[in-house]
């Protein structure tokens, strides 16, 4: 199994929400790219943000997010010491 462009449309744009906050949410407007115009509206299917443009992050989309942020803290190129 593999991770599919849709699938990191997806985690791509949940990078975009501040964790530090639940007061934040974000917009894709029309003009963005396809392929996050259409992530955003996938998220909102899956029940992970709350408006088919952004919105804000459900309880899942914010767990969701977490382990995005994480997994991509986890997969960054160490910096040279």
């Amino acid at each position: 199994m593999r991770y599919h462009p849709e699938v990191m449309e997806e985690l791509n744009l949940l990078l975009h929400f501040n964790l530090d906050t639940t007061q934040q949410g974000i917009k894709v407007r029309h003009d963005a790219a396809p392929g996050m115009i259409d992530a955003a509206t996938r998220l909102h299917e899956k029940g992970l943000i709350t408006q088919t443009d952004g919105g804000y992050l459900t309880e899942l989309g914010r767990e969701t997010a977490e382990h995005a942020q994480a997994l991509l803290g986890l997969l960054k190129e160490p910096t040279p010491a």
